[in-house]
């Protein structure tokens, strides 16, 4: 297991939970490029955390700090379990997932659908705060359906706050619970950023981390003005150089490694990777993105897909895509 998080959580920037995207080998490498930016787990199940492989679901490095884990669930006994458990693990924080539109989930009885019974999300959250001391927070919707009104949200956010939940991330668009997949529902309803700056008006007290759709480090300076938080979606992994930028947008720092460095410095973590037993397009998959926009991107990318999958192949694939890209300093790569 994992050593106890430092505290407190800063959330003024964070990646959001991606399903099949923000396993422990990406955060890894995004904790290289962005070494303040709070890093999310996809959701895990509460009956996974129950019952499933463990070290499979919530093993990480200690690098990883600070890293947060999102649950998915609806059972208020077994969502208390479950925090308890990733709390042992030693995750910094532990968020539940009431914003996932997709239909597996919501045969789950969690997700987006839960945002149509606030005392119930309500219970869960309780249940989670009684049972840990580290945060427990909520990702969620600005609305489903035709319950998508400024006061339904406000209601839901004034009933779960009540339990002594601070920190709401929201993801500024409704969800359409049919006829919509995942992908649509990340892109066909409309952004209402207002909607979530109103939310920081109306309860100054709580945290408010907007999400959904922000690009830049302009766009994230400017939500900032706005709400306490900016969690990234999206653009994190299509350029994860990207974030580097927007670290030193909120922190005030700068990381001295350019893309190249940070695959350097990723190498040893590969060796390790692959001594345990595991393939190397296991890590490379999330590798392939990293000089989107740059000199010698299509190469780096082609290598990775035609070679990471062969047997037998290693760092030296990775060594081979890189000396395909011109190598720029951190200066030049952050312009």
């Amino acid at each position: 297991m994992t050593m106890t998080p430092p505290t407190p959580v800063d959330r003024r920037l964070s990646v959001a939970p991606m399903m099949d995207w923000t396993d422990r080998h990406c955060r890894y490498l995004l904790r290289l490029i962005a070494p303040r930016t709070l890093l999310y787990t996809e959701m895990v199940t509460t009956g996974a955390v129950l019952h499933g492989d463990r070290d499979r679901l919530l093993g990480f490095d200690a690098a990883e700090h600070p890293v947060a884990c999102q649950l998915g669930g609806s059972d208020p006994e077994d969502l208390a379990a479950a925090a308890k458990i990733v709390e042992d693990w030693g995750y910094a924080e532990a968020n539940l997932n009431v914003g996932c539109p997709s239909d597996r989930v919501q045969s789950g009885l969690f997700g987006a659908c839960l945002m149509a019974n606030p005392a119930l999300v309500a219970e869960c959250i309780a249940s989670m705060r009684e049972a840990v001391s580290i945060p427990v927070t909520i990702k969620h919707r600005i609305g489903i359906d035709d319950q998508d009104s400024y006061d339904h949200l406000a209601g839901f956010v004034e009933t779960v706050a009540a339990t002594g939940c601070t920190s709401f991330t929201v993801h500024a668009r409704k969800a359409i619970l049919s006829g919509l997949s995942p992908k649509q529902n990340r892109e066909i309803p409309p952004l209402i950023y207002d909607r979530v700056y109103r939310l920081k008006e109306d309860f100054p007290a709580l945290e408010i981390i907007i999400n959904g759709g922000i690009q830049t480090p302009d766009e994230v300076a400017d939500h900032l003005s706005r709400v306490d938080g900016v969690m990234i979606g999206r653009a994190a992994y299509a350029t994860p150089l990207s974030l580097a930028a927007m670290e030193q947008t909120v922190f005030g720092t700068s990381n001295p490694d350019s893309g190249h460095g940070v695959v350097r410095k990723f190498l040893p973590y590969i060796d390790a990777h692959l001594e345990q037993g595991g393939a190397l397009h296991h890590i490379t998959r999330h590798m392939v993105n990293l000089f989107t926009n740059r000199p010698g991107a299509r190469a780096w990318r082609r290598y990775l897909s035609e070679n990471a999958y062969r047997p037998g192949a290693d760092r030296s694939i990775v060594e081979q895509a890189l000396a395909l890209v011109p190598e720029e300093t951190a200066a030049a790569q952050a312009g």
